[in-house]
C-alpha cells in the first residue's frame, strides 16, 4: 500500500451520496445490537450480532476515537459510549469519518433518527435531501383523498417535497422486486389500482401498478428538476427476495429512464455489483455505488471494490455509507471505502498498471466528484451526457 495514496485518501473529503439519521437516545446492548444487522431478529441463543464483520469492524475503527484500545472489549466499548452519551458519540464519530456532503434519504423511519438538517449538524458538513418515492405515495393515501384524484395529488404532493430535494429514491426491490412490467401504466390503471389500495386502508405500498406510477411520475420531475433517481438494489433486510433485486432485471426500464434524460444510481448493489458495473459501462444514465456492503463486509471490503472497478468507467462509481442509526457505521463505511482503495489502487500503482496521479484522479471520482456532478447540490441542471438539460 502507497503511503502517499494512503495520505492523500485519509485526507479526501467524502461526499455520502445516500445515508440516514442516527438515533439520538442512548441505547442498551439489544437497541445497539439490531442496528448493526440487517435481520429482523435477535441472534440466537448464546450468540452476538458483534460476532460479524461489522462487530469486528466497529470494535476496530470506533474505539479509538472514543478514547479506547483498538478492538476493545465489546462490553467496554458500550459501556463507554453510555459513558459519553449519544451526542458526544455521534458528533466525534460522524467528524472522524471525513465527510464533505452527506445526501440523507429523509423517508426511512423518519420519527426515529434525526432529520435531514441535524443529521449535517452533528457531522458540521452540508446535509442535502432525497425523497423516497413510495413514503410520498403512502402519505398521500393517508390524506383521504380519493381513488379518482390520487395520481394529481401525488405528482402535486412530489413537486412540494422536491422544492429542497437533490435526488428522488425507489425501494421497489422491497415491494415486489424488478421482475415487474417496464411500462409505464395507463392513468384508468392508476385509479382502478388506487381504488383498490385505499378500499384496503392504503398502507404500505406493495400493487405494481402504483409501484411503476410512482417511478414515472418520480422520472418526470427528476427530468424537470435535473435530479438522479436512486434505485436499491441486491441485498437488504428480509423484507426483499434477492435474486429479485439484481439490477439487470431493470435493463428495460432504466433503458427508457435514459431517453427521458434521467440519471439512475444502483444502491449496495452486492452480490450483482458486476451486473450494475455492466450496466454502468454500456448506458450512459447509469451510476451505481456498492454502498452497504463496504460497511458490512469487513476485511473483504477491499475485494469488493476492486471487483466494482472491474469494468464500470471511474465516472460512473460513488461512495455511500447508507448509515442508519449508529454513527458507527458512517464511520466504518469510510475506513474500509478508504484503506479498500488504497490497497486496490495501491496494488495497480506498485505493479505500473496506472500513476500516482492517476491513483488520485480515480479515488477523487468516486470519493466526491461524480457525486458532484450527477446531484444539483451546486451546478446547474444537467443530462445523463453532462451537458446542461434545456
Amino acid at each position: 500500500m502507497s503511503a502517499e495514496l494512503e495520505a492523500f485518501l485519509r485526507d479526501l473529503p467524502l461526499t455520502d451520496h445516500h445515508c440516514h439519521g442516527v438515533v439520538e437516545e442512548d441505547l442498551d446492548r439489544r437497541g445497539f445490537e439490531d442496528l448493526i444487522n440487517e435481520g429482523f431478529d435477535p441472534p440466537p441463543a448464546g450468540t452476538s450480532h458483534f460476532e460479524s464483520p461489522i462487530g469486528l469492524a466497529i470494535r476496530r475503527w470506533c474505539a479509538p476515537v472514543l478514547d479506547l484500545d483498538p478492538l476493545v472489549d465489546v462490553d467496554r466499548y458500550l459501556e463507554r459510549r453510555a459513558e459519553l452519551g449519544a451526542e458526544e458519540v455521534n458528533r466525534r464519530l460522524l467528524r472522524a469519518a471525513g465527510l464533505g456532503h452527506l445526501i440523507v434519504e429523509s423517508g426511512y423511519r423518519p420519527g426515529e433518527v434525526t432529520d435531514v438538517e441535524r443529521t449535517g449538524e452533528l457531522a458540521g458538513v452540508p446535509a442535502s435531501e432525497v425523497v423516497r418515492l413510495e413514503a410520498v405515495a403512502e402519505d398521500v393515501a393517508a390524506s383521504g383523498v380519493e381513488a379518482a384524484g390520487y395520481a394529481d395529488a401525488f405528482r402535486s404532493e412530489l413537486e412540494r417535497r422536491c422544492e429542497r430535494a437533490v435526488g428522488l429514491k425507489t425501494i421497489v426491490a422491497y415491494r415486489g422486486g424488478f421482475a415487474f412490467d417496464p411500462r409505464p401504466p395507463t392513468r384508468e390503471e392508476v385509479v382502478e389500482a388506487a381504488g383498490r389500495w385505499l378500499a384496503a386502508g392504503g398502507g404500505r405500498l406493495t400493487d405494481p401498478v402504483l409501484l411503476r406510477f410512482g417511478i414515472y411520475a418520480g422520472a418526470e420531475r427528476a427530468r424537470e428538476r435535473g435530479l438522479p433517481l436512486q434505485i436499491h438494489s441486491g441485498w437488504g433486510d428480509p423484507d426483499l427476495t434477492l435474486h429479485l433485486a439484481n439490477p439487470s432485471l431493470l435493463t428495460d426500464l432504466v433503458k427508457e429512464l435514459g431517453r427521458m434524460g434521467v440519471n439512475v444510481v444502483f444502491l449496495h448493489c452486492y452480490p450483482y455489483h458486476r451486473e450494475a458495473g455492466y450496466l454502468a459501462a454500456v448506458l450512459p444514465n447509469v451510476y451505481f455505488d456498492v454502498g452497504e456492503a463496504i460497511t458490512y463486509l469487513g476485511p473483504s471490503a477491499s475485494r469488493l471494490l476492486a471487483e466494482a472497478l472491474e469494468l464500470a468507467p471511474f465516472t460512473k462509481q460513488l461512495y455511500s455509507s447508507d448509515a442508519f442509526g449508529l454513527a458507527e457505521l458512517y464511520l466504518v463505511g469510510a475506513a474500509h471505502f478508504r484503506r479498500g482503495l488504497a490497497e486496490v489502487l495501491g496494488g495497480w500503482v506498485a505493479d505500473g498498471r496506472c500513476s500516482p496521479a492517476d491513483a488520485e484522479r480515480i479515488a477523487s471520482l468516486v470519493a466526491a466528484d461524480n457525486a458532484a456532478r450527477i446531484y444539483p447540490t451546486s451546478r446547474s441542471p444537467r443530462s445523463p451526457g453532462g451537458e446542461p438539460v434545456r
